[in-house]
């Protein structure tokens, strides 16, 4: 008697992952200003980060991709990987002539001015800086008021971000005001320091 192996249907085929997760470096170069390059926000065709990124690096382009940790069941098995922590987006530090470049990657759907450097550049080492504690982050709701604070003790020292509340005052949000996104993450209240309070307003 032959016994019968069961055949994989069709649902076992969107459980199953397809190919390997791709693996890139979150930054290639330096989260500095430059007197001959700007930081640009670059918008992504879907799930084109990483590709960018990757073409980015064989040009000699300094970029950002923060990424976040995702976790998914396959046949009963967790597979955890990096996603992008902002889906759609990468930062770069570009002049025309390296805009040009990215421009040909097939990757972009249009590149973001940013007017104010130093508030993106804080913002994105807020958030390099917390990356490299492995503390654990989560996407969240942008705020635009809350109250600000700093770490002023521990491996984020120095670390801004903004909280909801005194009542939440260790969630503290890390911010891109740029793209009105945010990430969260726990942190000792005992270890951190209220910078200045805004006024919350019902809607």
């Amino acid at each position: 008697m032959f016994s019968q192996v069961a055949k994989p249907g069709l649902a076992d085929f969107f459980l199953m992952p397809t190919h390997k997760p791709v693996v890139i470096s979150e930054l290639f170069g330096e989260l500095v200003p430059s007197d001959t390059q700007r930081w640009t926000v670059i918008h992504t065709k879907p799930r084109q980060e990483k590709k960018l990124a990757d073409y980015a690096t064989r040009e000699g382009i300094t970029y950002y991709l923060p990424q976040i940790e995702s976790s998914h069941v396959y046949n009963h098995r967790k597979v955890s990987f990096q996603v992008p922590m902002f889906p759609g987006y990468i930062f770069v530090r570009i002049n025309e002539t390296e805009k040009q470049r990215l421009s040909i990657s097939g990757c972009i759907v249009n590149f973001i001015r940013v007017l104010n450097q130093d508030e993106l550049l804080g913002e994105l080492r807020n958030i390099y800086h917390t990356r490299k504690s492995k503390l654990d982050m989560e996407n969240t709701v942008w705020l635009d008021q809350g109250l600000q604070v700093e770490v002023v003790k521990g491996p984020l020292k120095g670390v801004r971000g903004v909280v909801e509340s005194h009542d939440k005052i260790g969630e503290v949000q890390l911010q891109i005001n740029i793209l009105r996104q945010a990430v969260r993450v726990k942190i000792k209240p005992d270890n951190l320091k209220i910078l200045g309070e805004y006024t919350l307003v019902e809607i």
